[in-house]
């Protein structure tokens, strides 16, 4: 199926930042694009050729929008999987699929998927309300502290609490949710791996990921990450036996935890484009982006080699700041060498959000390091 300089057409569920990144492999290649997203003002409505401003969790929403269109793909999980299995039985091509959806939608279920598949992950018990993890803690089944997390709906450190005392309860929503134990963490990594429907699978270097401790978001990836071979090599192993299991079409990110202890634990996965990889853009032969519409156009994948080290800086929004957006002191990147900066073109700020990244390449992955913190010292992103 040709999609190229054709009246076929792509949709995607989202018009974020990731669909944005989406549309300018699909601009290049001359691919024509449907969007679904409930703000009008989305990223991704400046790039594509329709856009469709809509509810992308509503089943008749998301089943007009697609029933037109040869195939669809999603920038994020929370959309209505009713809709897309229905529209899969009427021969719409959906990457990756409903099947893979339906699980990875639910933490709960994707914990159940690793176990029953012998993927490593760390332990956990399921609750349905917080009462129930209060009687848990009474008869010892669980002890603090724990990692809280909700089953459904929850992203970007969002949904995810430590729960280091009763007196935390307070901060929990009272749903669903899993309990795991609480890691003791050396590193947490990532690998993406992506798959064609002819079978082609690559992988990507292993990055390494750190985290603001208030936000739980992450703040700056490394590629590649400071860890041994022999570790970077199971993690790869590890990613590929997640995606054997999935059999998904597209990218999967498999986020990863490295214990003190040297062993690697699966924490979750998301199957489209991810933060982790958005060092590719500058820093690999191929870019996430260009991979994803590959693989789901079943096209020969791309090569996933590094260009050179590459550390990766999310700007997300000042803490203290909600409204129209500013961005402080950005003039301030350009002196700085081999610093590319992303703005989304979000028009809206707000604690933490998502604005835009900047990734920095250079030769040696400490320096690349050394600038990104630099940069975040300098810049703030505040409302005016």
């Amino acid at each position: 199926m040709n999609f190229f300089s054709s009246n076929k057409k792509i949709g995607i569920l989202g018009g974020g930042q990731l669909g944005k990144m989406l549309l300018a492999s699909t601009r290049k290649w001359n691919i024509t694009t449907h969007v679904l997203d409930p703000n009008n003002n989305a990223p991704a409505n400046l790039c594509c050729n329709n856009f469709i401003c809509g509810d992308y969790k509503d089943f008749d929403t998301v089943y007009k929008f697609g029933k037109n269109l040869d195939l669809i793909t999603y920038e994020i999980e929370h959309v209505n999987l009713k809709a897309l299995i229905k529209l899969k039985e009427e021969g719409v091509k959906i990457y990756p699929s409903p099947e893979n959806l339906r699980v990875i939608q639910n933490k709960y279920l994707q914990k159940k998927f690793y176990i029953e598949n012998d993927i490593p992950t760390a332990k956990y018990l399921f609750f349905k309300s917080k009462n129930d993890i209060i009687k848990a803690i009474s008869s010892k089944k669980i002890k603090f502290p724990f990692v809280w997390k909700s089953t459904s709906m929850g992203y970007d450190g969002f949904g995810v609490k430590i729960v280091k005392n009763i007196q935390d309860f307070d901060r929990l929503n009272d749903l669903e949710c899993i309990c795991e134990d609480l890691v003791k963490l050396d590193k947490e990594l990532a690998v993406i791996v992506c798959r064609n429907p002819n079978g082609e699978i690559v992988t990507y270097p292993t990055v390494e990921m750190e985290f603001n401790n208030e936000s739980n978001q992450v703040e700056y990836v490394l590629c590649p990450a400071r860890i041994s071979n022999e570790i970077s090599q199971k993690a790869n192993q590890i990613a590929l036996s997640v995606s054997k299991s999935f059999q998904h079409i597209g990218l999967l990110a498999v986020e990863l935890f490295l214990t003190k202890n040297k062993k690697i634990l699966v924490n979750e996965v998301a199957p489209r484009p991810h933060n982790s990889g958005h060092y590719s853009i500058e820093g690999a032969k191929t870019n996430q982006f260009d991979q994803h519409i590959r693989a789901i156009l079943n096209l020969p994948l791309g090569d996933t080699s590094s260009i050179s080290p590459t550390v990766m800086l999310n700007l997300v929004g000042d803490k203290n700041h909600n409204g129209i957006v500013q961005y402080k002191n950005i003039n301030e990147l350009f002196k700085f060498p081999g610093v590319n900066p992303h703005i989304y073109g979000k028009k809206q700020t707000r604690p933490f959000r998502k604005m835009g990244h900047i990734t920095i390449t250079n030769t040696s992955i400490v320096k690349a390091k050394d600038i990104a913190k630099k940069i975040k010292k300098i810049i703030s992103i505040i409302s005016k």
